[in-house]
């Protein structure tokens, strides 16, 4: 593992690399030091998981074997506290053969904690996903 994919973040527009930095190596523990320890994430909009289950659904996307590319699109830092846009994008075949393409725009909450260090709050890869009402 590198300095690369485990050193703090101490600027919030930084952390969507050193979260792609991590997946790309399928470190699965590198992405958990990037979380508060009750941070959540959406699964689908309304479906929000945290702790072992957000880490479950970290894993489901690294076992993929698939990198990700991602582009940070807005970073808006209002003290502790910032929110970033993020395009995504996993696309490729795994190792079955299988072929996936995942893509959005998250929406993430990112706070600075007491040491400095930024980490996510809120993980939500849907983003800007809209739910329709079920008549």
């Amino acid at each position: 593992m590198t300095a690369s994919v485990t050193a703090p973040v101490t600027a919030p527009s930084e952390l969507p690399n050193a979260f792609l930095r991590a997946f790309n190596a399928r470190d699965l523990e590198a992405i958990d030091r990037l979380f508060e320890p009750g941070a959540v994430r959406v699964l689908t909009p309304g479906e929000v998981v945290t702790g072992d289950g957000r880490r479950a659904a970290t894993a489901s996307f690294l076992a993929l074997g698939i990198p990700m590319k991602l582009t940070v699109r807005h970073c808006y830092e209002y003290g502790d506290l910032a929110l970033l846009l993020c395009d995504y994008l996993i696309k490729g075949a795994k190792p079955d053969g299988t072929s996936v393409h995942h893509e959005g725009t998250a929406t993430d909450v990112v706070r600075r904690g007491a040491d400095g260090v930024w980490r996510y709050a809120i993980d939500n890869p849907p983003g800007i996903d809209r739910v329709t009402a079920k008549p």
